[in-house]
């Protein structure tokens, strides 16, 4: 048995909706529904009425859920404990940050804002953009440092979680620069001779983001996908080798655009195909609906005064 399975049915039985807490727990509605008949095996009898809709909890359900109370409480307090053994690392500031935000923009970010806010300790987590957010979930960081886009956005509960706004990112297609200083490749490419597309891997937050803007591009975009990865800094580097067109954040390429190695894949003339998105920090309320069962998050006295700094800027 997971104590994640307790979360589930946790969720469920205050949303009593299947749907709605497979999107609080970020994950498929089917690998919910998976998670919590693992548990039902597991109590060896039905949790969960799934004849009335909304969703009700049978006795046992019922049961379960006031242990569960007790059980979470009881782990958060003792984590809380064992957390405050480890005192050399409680003044250190903890970032989930996905991979290309990690190389990328972090690094400057933290500069300007030691100029404004002053020195501080941090501790930098960088994963993929699912398990970023999961470590925010489960309570694994302080901050969640991600991008937004209006057609990807995060299923992060308001009532759960808060978020400022840290700036904006562009991302466009770039490409290697000739001998001239002229891109070697030039969208939009034709249809008998495609242009070569580095593409970020599926499942990679900016692919998915990338993939939505050329299918509603008003030009149609000729390009073969010839080498995808997750990071942005390895579509750099093969862009930097000629290999073909990238879409990039400006903030990983300023110093390669100063010194015109990469330049625009877009001629003059044609619309521009780069779009902005948001870059933001989230963090779990202090208190809120969790806060009765023990699972609302204890911000440390760092964590809390730079939270405090970024919503005043």
């Amino acid at each position: 048995m997971e104590t994640k399975w307790l979360e589930d049915f946790v969720s469920l039985a205050e949303t009593r909706s299947f749907s709605r807490s497979a999107q609080l727990r970020h994950v498929t509605q089917p690998a919910f529904s998976r998670r919590i008949q693992s548990l039902e095996a597991w109590a060896g009898t039905d949790l969960v009425d799934r004849s009335s809709y909304p969703t009700r909890l049978t006795p046992a359900g019922e049961t379960l859920y006031d242990q569960c109370m007790e059980v979470l409480q009881s782990l958060q307090t003792t984590r809380a404990m064992l957390r405050g053994h480890n005192s050399a690392g409680h003044d250190f500031i903890e970032f989930a940050v996905p991979h290309t935000l990690a190389f990328t923009f972090f690094p400057a970010w933290v500069t300007v804002l030691r100029e404004s806010f002053g020195p501080f300790k941090s501790r930098l987590i960088a994963l993929n953009v699912h398990d970023a957010v999961m470590r925010l979930v489960e309570g694994s960081c302080d901050l969640l440092i991600a991008y937004h886009h209006p057609s990807h956005p995060f299923q992060l509960d308001p009532e759960r979680y808060e978020m400022v706004s840290l700036g904006e990112e562009v991302i466009a297609p770039y490409v290697r620069a000739d001998a001239y200083g002229e891109p070697m490749f030039r969208l939009p490419g034709h249809a008998d001779k495609p242009l070569p597309y580095l593409g970020y891997a599926p499942g990679a937050y900016l692919g998915q983001v990338v993939d939505i803007i050329l299918k509603q591009s008003a030009l149609p975009m000729h390009l073969e996908r010839v080498y995808e990865t997750d990071m942005a800094e390895g579509l750099k580097a093969m862009a930097l080798e000629g290999h073909g067109v990238a879409f990039l954040p400006e903030s990983a390429i300023r110093k390669e655009l100063r010194n015109n190695k990469l330049v625009s894949a877009m001629p003059h003339g044609l619309p521009h195909m780069h779009f902005t998105m948001d870059v933001r920090a989230y963090r779990e309320k202090p208190q809120g609906k969790e806060a009765h069962r023990g699972l609302g998050k204890v911000p440390k006295s760092a964590a809390q005064a730079l939270w405090s700094h970024l919503g005043s800027i």
